[in-house]
């Protein structure tokens, strides 16, 4: 006891001799100091440099052995950290303030806000006690605002720090923890954590006061950029309760009203549309919420729920390029979700301007037609004409079962770019791809232009969003339709990665013995694969990606996983491409996985005898029974039919744990 008030009359006399006042302080209605937004790390005298930690910003009070916790937005955290809590209210002096981020740690000691998330769910009492125990969070504090009656917002960060470690100091490694810092060296911080797959830095002046609100005196760099966006409408899943296409977003404009900031249809797992589509059910609204062309089938909603988003920049048309879904921020609001950049109106001394696109990276940004579809019914032309000599099958027996299939394939062909294989005279005619796709052959089918790597043109790709658009290709005399692995909002993040079985002249059963083994080797290193038929001779084995990957990840992991499968299955797999090479066994292609690289869509009819489909399979029915020639044409309808779900079809939404998959499948190489 004695101790503790000696330290507290020494702790009384320092906070005098520095200057702070003396001022009570209530947390409830502190405004936190926010990081404005810098895109490139620097090194600086005068600057001192943080982890930026993946978690909730937390204000911590403790006073006479009771302590309450606030989100920035002010609202109560206490009973859902309550481990945090106690270990503030242990600590030995009043008026004690401390701002922090709470974390949850995985084993490898990395913040995982997943977690964390599941944590800020558990709102009785004796749910969030269990969830302390089962899944402790750890208070990482940076800064020391008021102690002991004083005011410390108006002394240096420097100061604010010193005082912070002594406080902590003696503390055993636990709940509460000092956050680390280097002083000067923000490019060598900024290398480390992006090494490690960290969010990113936070930078400040070691002689900041502490000042309410967004200032240039803070700035945060991030390994990926990622911002918070207001959700304002969704596009759903035609014949579906449960998902959606994509969100809508937006950001806060200068005016206090909202900016249309594009859509995001990528990175979603299966939980985030389960929590996701009931919210946005029960906001719905009439009219958009902002000003923005309405798209035909859009359900817009209130502006009330805020998503974290990953993107590589911003258009100048003010959309997002490339964005990916990250999770949903329950500790955020609406009037938190600015353009990076517009946080604050201070600038930072002798620092470089923000990066701007350039003219050579805009002119890349897809641009996709506003063209929309007519609700005309398709004018079919020749349907009795053969397209299949030896089974008679006519081009109305092809548009009958692509009318039937659309439902279950349009899922895996919208919002890709689509490569036609047109026969206006059937399997047996001449045949041709069709890259481009004209105004005047599009036929009010919506298509994106692309520039073609490798020269100097751009491509205007189809892409195929609704029954009648498919159809409407089908009387063009398409058979197979390929589809890109990324989606035209993210095209360099492929949401698949693919390995090709292809026989050739092996038997088909060392395909499924191979199929079989790669199903093994995934459940080894803990990513779930799908598989379909070819449709032609072989199996596709798809794995999600998430749109975590670039295409030449993506490809480097298939290469890794068809080395494994060669070495546990020699006499029957190989990665020799050329034909004589494979020695009459399995050619595992690793190669069909990259920007532009085709994958013959889910339910696409094939231009061989029998009218084979490209068809997703149960891992059950890969066994020695399979037979390929009967997934047809005509069978399939009847398939579908009978099915309730499509077992390809989360492999557009699963985001794996891909640092988990990759540490797993070093340890077999």
């Amino acid at each position: 006891m004695r101790s503790n008030a000696r330290k507290k009359a020494e702790l009384g006399a320092e906070l005098k001799r520095l200057g702070a006042p003396a001022a009570a302080i209530d947390a409830s209605t502190l405004k936190v100091m926010k990081p404005e937004t810098r895109e490139r790390p620097f090194s600086r005298p005068g600057w001192v440099f943080e982890l930026k930690y993946d978690g909730f910003r937390v204000l911590a009070a403790g006073d006479g052995g009771e302590a309450r916790l606030f989100y920035k937005s002010g609202h109560d955290a206490t009973r859902i950290l309550p481990e945090i809590a106690r270990a503030v209210a242990a600590l030995p002096l009043a008026g004690l303030i401390l701002d922090g981020e709470a974390v949850v740690l995985d084993a490898g000691g990395k913040p995982d806000f997943q977690r964390l998330q599941r944590r800020g769910l558990r709102t009785r009492a004796i749910d969030a006690e269990h969830a302390a125990a089962a899944t402790p969070a750890t208070f990482f504090v940076f800064d020391l605002l008021a102690c002991e009656g004083f005011d410390l917002r108006p002394l240096p960060f420097t100061a604010r720090r010193a005082l912070l470690r002594r406080l902590l100091a003696g503390q055993e490694p636990g709940t509460l923890r000092l956050s680390d810092e280097i002083p000067e060296r923000g490019e060598d911080l900024y290398a480390a954590v992006a090494a490690m797959g960290l969010e990113g830095i936070v930078a400040k002046r070691a002689d900041s006061p502490y000042r309410s609100g967004y200032s240039a005196d803070w700035l945060k760099v991030r390994v990926d950029r990622t911002s918070d966006f207001a959700v304002v409408g969704f596009d759903p899943v035609p014949g579906s309760r449960s998902g959606f296409r994509n969100l809508h977003l937006a950001v806060r404009d200068g005016a206090g009203g909202l900016a249309y900031a594009g859509t995001v249809g990528s990175g979603f797992a299966r939980d985030d549309f389960a929590e996701l589509r009931p919210r946005l059910e029960t906001a719905r609204r009439a009219s958009p919420p902002l000003a923005v062309a309405a798209g035909r089938g859009t359900i817009w909603v209130e502006p009330e729920v805020v998503v974290e988003v990953r993107y590589k920049e911003w258009t100048r048309g003010g959309h997002l390029r490339h964005p990916v879904f990250l999770r949903l921020r329950h500790d955020k609001t609406v009037e938190e979700c600015l353009r990076p950049g517009e946080e604050g109106d201070g600038e930072v001394e002798e620092m470089e301007a923000l990066e701007t696109p350039s003219e050579a990276s805009v002119s890349q940004v897809p641009a996709v037609s506003p063209v929309a579809k007519s609700s005309r019914p398709v004018a079919f032309t020749n349907l009795g004409k053969v397209f299949w000599p030896a089974e008679g099958y006519t081009k109305g027996d092809l548009v009958d079962y692509y009318r039937a299939a659309a439902p279950a394939m349009l899922p895996f062909l919208r919002d890709r770019p689509l490569v036609l294989d047109r026969y206006p005279d059937g399997i047996a005619g001449k045949s041709f791809y069709q890259k481009n796709a004209p105004v005047t052959a599009a036929g009010g089918v919506r298509t994106v232009t692309i520039h073609a790597g490798g020269s100097e043109r751009d491509i205007d790709y189809f892409l195929c969003d609704d029954a009648d658009s498919l159809l409407y290709l089908v009387n063009l005399g398409a058979i197979p339709f390929h589809v890109w692995a990324s989606r035209v909002e993210s095209l360099d993040r492929p949401d698949w990665c693919i390995l090709d079985l292809d026989p050739k002249t092996a038997p088909f059963l060392h395909v499924v013995e191979i199929a079989r083994a790669i199903r093994e080797l995934c459940g080894e290193i803990a990513i779930e694969p799908f598989v379909k038929t070819s449709g032609g001779s072989g199996l596709h084995v798809l794995l999600p990606m998430g749109g975590l990957f670039t295409h030449e990840q993506t490809r480097q992991l298939a290469e890794l996983l068809a080395r494994v499968i060669v070495v546990r299955l020699p006499a029957l797999a190989t990665t020799a491409r050329a034909i004589p090479a494979r020695g009459g066994r399995v050619y595992v292609d690793a190669l069909q996985n990259g920007r532009g690289k085709l994958l013959a869509a889910p339910y696409a009819v094939r231009p061989r005898p029998g009218a084979t489909v490209s068809t997703p399979l149960d891992w059950s029915e890969v066994n020695a029974k399979l037979d390929l020639r009967d997934f047809n044409l005509k069978t399939v309808p009847q398939r579908l039919r009978r099915r309730r779900q499509d077992p390809l079809l989360p492999v557009l939404s699963v985001q794996p744990g891909l640092a988990r998959t990759l540490e797993l499948l070093a340890e077999r190489l």
